[in-house]
C-alpha cells in the first residue's frame, strides 16, 4: 500500500504543477483510510507554511476535530521539511513516508537539507538569532499557571 499511496501524493503533486504550484502533494492515512490529501498551495495562498504536508495535517484534523492524529501515517512526494516533519510529529503522526530525496531535489531547489543542517546546530550557532529572554510582566499571574488554572476551571 505504501507504494500506491506514494503514487497518489506524485499525482497530486504533477496536478499542482498544472496550477501553477510546486511538485508537492501528500495523503494522510489512518486504520487504511485517507483521511486528507493536500498540495503546496503557498502560490495560491503566499503562505510559507501552506506546504501539503501541513494542509494534509489541517484538514484530517478538521475532519476528526480533533489536533490527534495518533495511529496516522503521511505519505509525501518529497522530503518533509523540519516544518512539516515537527507539525507531524506534533500531532500525533506515527509513519512518514517519501518518494523524492532532499538529494534529488538539490539540483532544482527543492531541497531541505540545508535547514535540517542549520537546526541540527546549537541555538547560538545556527543562521536565526534565537534566544530565551525571561520576561514576567509585573502584577500579572505566570502565564503557564494560568493556563493550568484555567484547563482545571474548564473540566
Amino acid at each position: 500500500m505504501t507504494e500506491d499511496y506514494l503514487s497518489e501524493a506524485i499525482e497530486l503533486a504533477r496536478a499542482n504543477i498544472g496550477k501553477g504550484g510546486r511538485p508537492f502533494g501528500a495523503v494522510l492515512v489512518r486504520d487504511g483510510a485517507v483521511l486528507a490529501t493536500a498540495v503546496n498551495e503557498i502560490h495560491a495562498t503566499n503562505d510559507p507554511t501552506s506546504h501539503a504536508e501541513m494542509n494534509a495535517v489541517r484538514a484530517a484534523s478538521h475532519k476528526l476535530g480533533s489536533p490527534d492524529l495518533s495511529g496516522s501515517a503521511v505519505y509525501a512526494s518529497g522530503h518533509p521539511c523540519p516544518m512539516c516533519m515537527a507539525a507531524m510529529r506534533l500531532a500525533g503522526v506515527e509513519k512518514v513516508a517519501y518518494a523524492y530525496s532532499n538529494d534529488e531535489g538539490t539540483p532544482f531547489g527543492l531541497s531541505t537539507a540545508a535547514i535540517y543542517e542549520d537546526l541540527a546546530k546549537p541555538f547560538a550557532e545556527q543562521s536565526m538569532t534565537i534566544r530565551h529572554v525571561p520576561v514576567r510582566p509585573q502584577g500579572k499571574p505566570d502565564l503557564y499557571a494560568e493556563w493550568t488554572e484555567a484547563r482545571s476551571r474548564q473540566a
